[in-house]
């Protein structure tokens, strides 16, 4: 269904050039989780926004994204509306994207009166998908009266009520608490095998609503695995990293702090970081296929010999 090929993301900066996405390849089938995860600044956003190509004007956006057979990047910016409002959803992380001023129910409606239907069946359609995921008695609500948990669910009500091929949702359970956060896992639960592009840094999350994860480091991806064997047994040192910083896997938090993404280090780019690092990671390694896995990393390089 989507098929990403060497995208790249620069921004220009007072500082430099920021490169936050740096020749990224991955695909996403019909019907699966694929879920991006990562410390903050790792560049997921960025990516995900330059998939539907929401980003700023001083960035630049090379290589293909491949949807249904048609390079979005090539599209006008009226074809690409057209895409956004009916194949794919993007669900921002921002629940204050909400208009406080207007009632829920009506917000949820928007896309529908956009596509041109009938009052009574745009409001029938809404009522039964806010129904579904536990808030229908809120459709006169102001966002400001429902939970974090609840406006999120309320975004995926916008996103779903136009039926989309995919949905791309980013960090659904920011700032919320573990009880909201439940709420969350239930609804993504509820959405069966529609196709999600999910990103986070919200590890338990991902675990119980992904296929298929992909981890980011400083703009690339590092490895993309089955979820169950990357939660069971991580490849790249850094998922490892994340993992072990998580409280009930001891809490050992990775040491030092992400490079700068306008003064990136040469090879690879968590080495500096890294307890298993040698000289040849002095040089940048490819990605590799390990047991139906991905990952960058030269530990593995041997294996393929």
């Amino acid at each position: 269904m989507l098929k990403v090929e060497n995208l790249v993301v620069r921004f220009k900066s007072r500082v430099g050039v920021v490169r936050a996405v740096d020749g990224v390849n991955f695909d996403v089938v019909s019907g699966e989780r694929f879920v991006f995860v990562g410390e903050s600044g790792s560049g997921k956003t960025v990516l995900a926004m330059a998939l539907v190509r929401l980003l700023p004007n001083n960035a630049t956006v090379t290589g293909r994204v491949i949807f249904d057979g048609v390079d979005l990047l090539k599209l006008s910016e009226k074809e690409m509306r057209k895409v956004r409002n009916c194949k794919i959803a993007y669900i921002p992380q921002n629940q204050a994207s909400l208009n406080p001023l207007m009632k829920v129910g009506y917000q949820c409606a928007e896309p529908l009166v956009e596509q041109g239907l009938e009052r009574g069946r745009i409001m029938r359609k809404v009522s039964e998908l806010l129904e579904f995921f536990g808030i229908g008695h809120r459709f006169k609500d102001y966002p400001h009266k429902l939970s974090g948990g609840m406006r999120q669910r309320a975004l995926l009500v916008m996103g779903l009520s136009r039926e989309p091929e995919m949905i791309i949702a980013d960090e659904p359970t920011k700032g919320l608490d573990a009880v909201k956060r439940e709420q969350v896992v239930e609804a993504f639960q509820k959405l069966g095998r529609r196709t999600l592009m999910v990103i986070t840094h919200d590890l338990p999350f991902a675990e119980k609503v992904a296929d298929r994860i992909a981890v980011m480091y400083c703009g690339k991806i590092v490895e993309i695995s089955p979820a169950r064997e990357f939660f069971d047994c991580p490849l790249h040192p850094y998922s490892k990293g994340l993992l072990e910083s998580l409280p009930e896997r001891g809490m050992n938090p990775i040491k030092g702090f992400q490079p700068s993404l306008v003064n990136l280090p040469e090879g690879c780019r968590f080495r500096e970081r890294c307890d298993l690092s040698t000289a040849r990671c002095a040089e940048e390694p490819p990605l590799l296929e390990v047991d139906g896995s991905l990952v960058r990393c030269w530990l593995y390089a041997d294996e393929m010999c």
